[in-house]
């Protein structure tokens, strides 16, 4: 999860959001490259007092930084829309849980499943235990069999809101009425953390998400539990 003076962004738990760091860094390497060319240019012709008549008046000039820009936005827009398509791929998913946003709490169905569900509220700052996370907590966490595809369905009772979690590279809006759908594999066991990332009232800053991945076998003793449970 995000630390304290934190630049960067979260450590990735899946492969999408492993190409998504990677496509950052090289778009970032670009932008870094222009942005440092720009300014030699700048302070070239800033500070010398020799005029080369080639630069005031060229056509080669003119094709070159024509030509250029075109080829840079297409190295950064082939790599975004490959990672667009790949983020948009759903490919037999091996367990599908459905979100439904309320106000202000989130709701899972483990939908394989004949009756597996419930609501996950944060934890009061008073209830919290030692080495729990302020406004990050829930009471019931999603727990997720860890190395295989997962299908999110994200939807809402009420008003807009958002299921997002960094560390997995996931962010699907809520909209009442309709039903949107997302998939991720977690690539390592852990507790991924996220928040609802679309303005959705007073309370908005308090439905936070928990994401547990395990690996299968707990997985499988955990929804026996909560069967029995239920």
């Amino acid at each position: 999860m995000a630390h304290p003076s934190q630049l960067g962004f979260q450590d990735a738990a899946s492969p999408v959001m492993e190409e998504l760091l990677h496509f950052h860094d090289h778009a970032l390497m670009i932008a870094f490259l222009i942005s440092t060319l720009v300014l030699y240019i700048i302070v070239a012709m800033v500070t010398t007092k020799l005029t080369n008549k080639y630069i005031l008046d060229s056509q080669e000039i003119e094709i070159v930084w024509t030509i250029l820009p075109a080829v840079i936005l297409i190295l950064i827009a082939l790599p975004s829309l490959r990672i667009l398509y790949l983020m948009d791929e759903v490919n037999d998913p091996h367990l599908t849980v459905k979100a439904v946003g309320h106000q202000w709490y989130w709701s899972y169905e483990y939908t394989d499943y004949e009756d597996l569900a419930f609501d996950s509220y944060m934890v009061p700052t008073q209830d919290l235990t030692p080495g729990q996370f302020r406004l990050l907590e829930t009471d019931h966490r999603m727990v997720i069999p860890m190395e295989s595809p997962i299908r999110i369905l994200v939807s809402a009772e009420d008003v807009l809101h958002s299921w997002a979690v960094p560390a997995l590279g996931v962010k699907m809006d809520a909209v009442p009425g309709r039903l949107n759908q997302t998939a991720f594999i977690t690539t390592r066991p852990g507790v991924y953390y996220g928040q609802c990332s679309e303005i959705c009232g007073a309370n908005h800053s308090f439905m936070p998400i928990v994401v547990e991945a395990v690996p299968l076998k707990h997985f499988e003793n955990w929804s026996s539990l909560m069967l029995e449970d239920a």
